[in-house]
């Protein structure tokens, strides 16, 4: 996505990934989701800036953040779920 800036040129838009970082706070994993929200709130207000270098760097965290606690969440519902299979 690209924003066109006052004197006609145009840079890049770097997504934040809040909404996927909030998702992960409730339902994943809440460490590793708050530090993906400080990251994505970090890529917004770095894009309403117009710093595009540290949105990237932001947004590529966030996004990074979230895959690992997308990934901590299903393996921790998946131990609970055999956890709770095997007792009887």
């Amino acid at each position: 996505q690209r924003k066109t800036m006052e004197g006609g040129q145009s840079r890049a838009i770097a997504p934040s990934y809040l909404a996927w970082s909030i998702f992960n706070t409730l339902c994943c994993c809440l460490p590793i989701g708050i530090a993906a929200i400080v990251c994505s709130c970090k890529a917004q207000n770095a894009n309403a800036t117009g710093d595009s270098t540290v949105a990237m760097d932001a947004s590529r965290t966030a996004k990074i953040l979230n895959i690992v606690g997308l990934v901590c969440g299903v393996i921790l519902i998946i131990v609970c779920i055999a956890i709770k299979a095997t007792q009887h």
